[in-house]
């Protein structure tokens, strides 16, 4: 750790996160054990306004308990990981180019709102409004974990402001959602099937970046993923990152061929195809955001569209612990 500075504030990094865990945990023990010990003494003094504070103390810590066994449930190799989405826009032009950036936004909001840091990678911009495509770095403990649940199409029904008759539209947007690889999971790429492209970046980023064949495209042959970074001041940094961003494609395909082989996740997450739609927003002719997998619905768009995304999240982690529990009991 002497020699590896970078390692050594990680490790302590995460040692002091799983301090902070144990802690919290202990916490809710001792209040487990107080509780326990208040029903005794008013049961055996016949004190009910005693059992009643009693019985008030277990209803508060009931949904901190629930929280932390959905956490729990974060246990992938990969969960605790930072993470890269990726939004391309469907077909449709300045719609769905416009509700990509929509989505864009509401991503970012959320992980400023749960503390974690955004940092564009890519950008394509639309011809009239909005994004063709976009990717982000989002940084932070189990960042990964949340966001793994967000892979898929996203559908928006409104109003159209670009619709000189203010006719209702439908758009689509797909997001893709891989872990940032660390040195504890081996990914081993053949630099034979992979095609490096350099062009020059567009958008914003300053001079020196869209004056210079910065921007670097990989393309992996036998899968024909293809990944891109541009934001990078330079063309080394943005081939490393571009590297990064492949190994984390390949290592969640192979993860996503492993649940469909258990299929343990059949109901919540699939292939990114057109026809996987996760979830509805609709602003007219009512108000509605409705996940198509765990049928978890909210009429607040509008906090939804500024990034309260939680509730959403944390469902499809309750409908990950019934199937795993489900799963337990049949193998019994």
């Amino acid at each position: 750790m002497w020699d590896d500075p970078a390692r050594a504030q990680k490790l302590m990094s995460e040692r002091t996160t799983l301090a902070d865990k144990i802690d919290e945990i202990s916490e809710l023990e001792r209040q487990i054990a107080d509780g326990y010990e208040l029903i005794l003494l008013a049961e055996s003094e016949n004190e009910p306004d005693l059992l009643a504070e009693a019985e008030e103390s277990f209803q508060k810590l009931e949904p901190v308990l629930a929280e932390k066994e959905l956490e729990s449930l974060l246990s992938e190799p990969a969960d605790k990981n930072d993470a890269f989405l990726e939004i391309h826009a469907g077909a449709g032009g300045t719609e769905s180019q416009d509700w990509a950036d929509m989505l864009r936004r509401m991503y970012t909001r959320w992980a400023e709102q749960n503390g974690y840091r955004v940092i564009e990678l890519e950008e394509s911009v639309g011809e009239e409004a909005g994004i063709k495509s976009a990717t982000l770095k989002i940084m932070g403990l189990n960042a990964y974990g949340w966001l793994k649940f967000e892979s898929g199409v996203h559908r928006l029904v409104r109003i159209s402001p670009f619709d000189s008759n203010a006719r209702r539209h439908t758009s689509f947007a797909s997001v893709g959602v891989y872990p940032v690889i660390d040195d504890s999971i081996q990914i081993d790429i053949n630099p034979a099937d992979c095609r490096i492209d350099v062009f020059r970046a567009s958008g914003a980023g300053g001079q020196h970046i869209n004056r210079t064949e910065s921007a670097v495209r990989i393309t992996h042959l036998p899968t024909g993923i293809v990944v891109q970074s541009q934001t990078g001041r330079s063309q080394f940094q943005n081939k490393d990152e571009a590297w990064n961003m492949l190994r984390s494609r390949l290592y969640e395909r192979e993860m996503q061929k492993r649940r469909e082989a258990q299929g343990a996740l059949d109901a919540s997450k699939g292939d990114n195809g057109w026809g996987n739609q996760i979830r509805s927003y609709v602003l007219q002719p009512y108000q509605l955001v409705k996940d198509l997998r765990t049928g978890y619905e909210t009429s607040d768009t509008s906090g939804v569209l500024d990034g309260s995304l939680n509730e959403f999240m944390r469902a499809s982690l309750a409908q990950l612990s019934r199937s795993t529990k489900e799963g337990a009991d049949g193998s019994r």
